[in-house]
This record gives C-alpha cells, structure tokens and sequence, in this order.
C-alpha cells in the first residue's frame, strides 16, 4: 500500500518544520516538503508533532511472575511514553556463559511487543581476544565493561582485543561499580584515556537506565539510523504528539520528559500501536533488532 503523510510537524534542531511523506509498504520512499501532483490517499498531519520512536536503555529487564505484569510493564514503560525499541543486556561471567545466556533473554523476549536490541554486560578480565571473536560471531552490538578500578584497565591487550574485533567494531561503554564521586571521576578520566589512546569505538560515559539514548551513541552501536530514523529508505516509525500553534521551538526529549500527555498515536513498523486511549497490545510482535555494522555513522556529540 502506498499513501503519503503530509504537512507533519518535524523537530529540526528545536525548530519546527514542515514535511511529507511517501510511504510504500511500510517504509519511507521519500521526503519532500510536499506531493502536490501524486494522486496516492493522504493522511494530513498538521495537528501534530511527529518525532521518531525513542530508544531507551534497561540495565536488565524484570522479572514478573504473571502474564498481567509483564504486560503492565512493556505499557507504562515503553509504549505509553512513545518507546517502541529499547537497549538491553544480559550478564555474561564466562566466556562458555555467552549463548545460552543470549537465548535465555530471547526466550524471555518472545512475546515482547515492541522491538529490542540486545548487549552483554562483563567485567574487565573477560576482554580477551577470544571472547571478542565470540561476540562478533552473535553481532552482540554493544559490549558494557563493569570497571571497578584504573590499574584493571592496563591489565586488558588493548590491542589484540582491537585487532579481534574488526570489522565488527561495536563499541565498548563503561558501568563504573563505584557510589563515590571522585573515584567515578577518576575512572571515567582513566577509561577515556584508554579507549583515546587505543583509538577504540567507545562511549565516553555510563548510559542512563530507562533514559532514552542519545543520538550520537545510537550511531555508535549502530542502532541509528536503522531505527529512530525517518529518512528515505528505512521503516515508518513514529509517535504524533498534538500540536499547537504557541510550539514554535522545542526538542525531541522535551516531548518526551514535559509533554506526554501530548503523546497521541504510535506507530510501530507502519503498524498502529497506539491510538489515543487505545493499546494494540501485540505480543509477540517485536523484533529482535540485528546490528550487521556498528559504528558506520557518526554523530556530533
């Protein structure tokens, strides 16, 4: 089927602008500021705001004992604030640890709603050469390092490790195990050091859970622009929040922190997941997101 969305109110750098969509099975075919002379079924958007889906961040998901919970969970959590992909990882403690524990999450996942993107989470002695190799075979995207002190960091073959990772380059983002603020300091200072002089693809500090992801690390692991992305040539995700004319500035993580209650449709892989009041509930429907190449965009921090 192909329609076109037209006159929709786009976040461009805080300002407001005005585009249109052609839309063909479910992907954007093009981008202009309008189609005056297709003839395809339009669907105006001027009464909202259209923004991407959000992508945000869970440490680890939680475990519920019933079905009602778990769907209460994937609602509150995801689809009412506009979150339709969201960042996840599993704990790996041994190398011989890494599949089964990607499947126990996938089992876990099956009836996920929404789309994900699964990492792994280890500490600084499993940065060897061969388990690097591990992760580029599962195209794990995203590799958390539990760093607990600075001379671990000058443990690790920086090189070799590398040297195993290529072409896959996903980058490596820390979790500093401290509470206290000036050993924090000093580990983020120590890791950025390192990931400088080694040139490695990394991100500089601790990503925020349940927080959606900057743009520049979504490019980094490889989540952008496959999602959160509505350019020519990639799948219809979007939220509509309900516009009005006294919006002239504003930012996509203002809609998401301060105007919720604005938040009116979503649409998930041209499919509607949300509609005003009403959920479409889909379990089963998300999809485990395959990152083939991490790092190939880059964006300004």
């Amino acid at each position: 089927m192909t329609y076109i969305i037209e006159n929709a109110n786009v976040v461009k750098k805080g300002e407001l602008v005005r585009n249109s969509y052609l839309v063909e099975d479910d992907l954007i075919r093009s981008v202009k500021t309008a189609f005056p002379k297709y003839r395809h079924m339009k669907m105006d958007a001027s009464p909202y705001i259209m923004t991407p889906s959000y992508v945000l961040y869970m440490k680890e998901l939680p475990v519920y004992k019933s079905i009602k919970e778990t769907k209460q969970f994937y609602l509150n959590d995801f689809i009412l604030k506009g979150c339709l992909v969201f960042l996840t990882t599993v704990s790996v403690r041994f190398k011989h640890h890494l599949r089964p524990e990607l499947n126990r999450l996938r089992t876990k996942l099956l009836n996920c709603p929404v789309d994900y993107i699964i990492g792994v989470r280890i500490s600084v002695r499993l940065l060897q050469p061969d388990f690097i190799r591990q992760l580029k075979r599962e195209k794990v995207p995203a590799i958390f390092i539990e760093v607990k002190h600075e001379k671990e960091l000058d443990e690790v073959p920086w090189g070799w490790v590398k040297e195993a990772s290529f072409p896959y380059h996903c980058p490596f983002i820390p979790i500093f195990s401290t509470e206290d603020s000036k050993e924090r300091k000093r580990l983020k200072s120590k890791w950025n050091e390192v990931m400088e002089n080694y040139k490695l693809p990394s991100v500089d500090d601790e990503l925020k859970h349940a927080q959606p992801i900057p743009y520049p690390t979504q490019a980094k692991i490889g989540i952008y622009p496959l999602k959160s992305n509505l350019q020519p040539g990639f799948e219809l995700t979007y939220n509509f929040y309900s516009y009005s004319r006294e919006i002239t500035k504003i930012e996509e993580l203002d809609l998401y922190h301060y105007h919720r209650e604005r938040l009116v449709i979503s649409v998930l892989r041209g499919k509607v997941i949300r509609a005003g009041n009403a959920v479409a509930f889909k379990p089963g429907f998300g999809e485990q997101v395959t990152i083939n190449t991490p790092s190939y965009y880059q964006l300004l921090e």
